[in-house]
């Protein structure tokens, strides 16, 4: 059970930090607390603005930012220079937070201040290697050490009435690529248009898988009727982004599921 008390004295033992800060319900939680607990001028949250990052959600980083107070600023990480992350073998996530690490650290060095992720307890279950790129450069996962699972994070952002307690999981775009297709700026540029596309008729939850020419979609079980009564929408919606063939996952919604591939 995550504990409030035991994140708020974490943070002010780390006493300057930079949040690591997706617009994510884990990371939003954990900057809007930092922000509280250590004040703008000991706690800096930076968005990492790179391809992989969905319009929506620097947009919702910067909206955010401004409605708590929030220090803030994006800094352009490059990811897609470095050949392994593009290579898309299993440790992709490692290079990438290699990249963001590597971006950040001057700034963490500036602020004399800890990096912090909101890496959770659930996390660690999960195929996450750039954990241990993160760890590697000195981060800390003050949620972590505060026992602070998904549903934990969900639950005290409800109580301290931040709207980002049940925004729906958005990992990065790169992540609806499967290993071993590489990631490149125009798959990622498909990938982000066909979601985007598919917000604005009203799905929430939902993942493009990319498959080169074929897409395919994963949307909450619930949603799966009216996909199909929606059909020629959706098609019209997805084809536009430049896909040929639009197909429907009926599993549904799976976060992280192309991890399956590597065991």
């Amino acid at each position: 059970m995550g504990d409030l008390a035991v994140l708020r004295s974490r943070l002010k033992e780390l006493d300057r930090v930079v949040v690591a800060f997706s617009g994510g319900a884990d990371s939003a939680f954990l900057a809007w607390v930092a922000n509280d607990v250590l004040g703008p001028q000991r706690a800096l949250a930076v968005t990492a603005l790179s391809p992989s990052l969905a319009d929506t959600e620097r947009g919702d980083c910067e909206s955010l930012a401004r409605e708590w107070g929030l220090r803030w600023r994006g800094v352009e990480t490059y990811e897609l220079e470095r050949a392994a992350y593009v290579a898309n073998n299993g440790d992709r996530c490692y290079h990438c937070k290699a990249e963001l690490m590597d971006v950040v650290a001057p700034l963490a060095t500036a602020e004399e201040a800890t990096v912090v992720l909101g890496t959770n307890v659930d996390d660690l279950g999960d195929h996450r290697p750039g954990q241990q790129a993160a760890t590697e450069r000195g981060a800390a996962f003050p949620l972590v050490d505060a026992g602070f699972t998904k549903a934990d994070v969900r639950s005290a952002s409800k109580e301290l009435g931040l709207r980002t307690w049940d925004k729906p999981a958005a990992a990065c775009l790169a992540s609806r690529v499967p290993y071993g297709t590489p990631v490149t700026f125009a798959v990622l540029d498909r990938v982000g248009r066909a979601e985007a596309a598919l917000h604005a008729l009203g799905f929430v939850q939902l993942r493009v898988r990319h498959y080169g020419d074929v897409a395919r979609l994963e949307l909450d079980v619930c949603d799966l009727p009216a996909a199909v009564d929606r059909r020629d929408e959706i098609v019209a919606a997805v084809k536009g982004a430049g896909y040929r063939y639009v197909t429907l996952d009926l599993e549904g919604f799976r976060s992280g599921n192309l991890n399956g591939d590597l065991l």
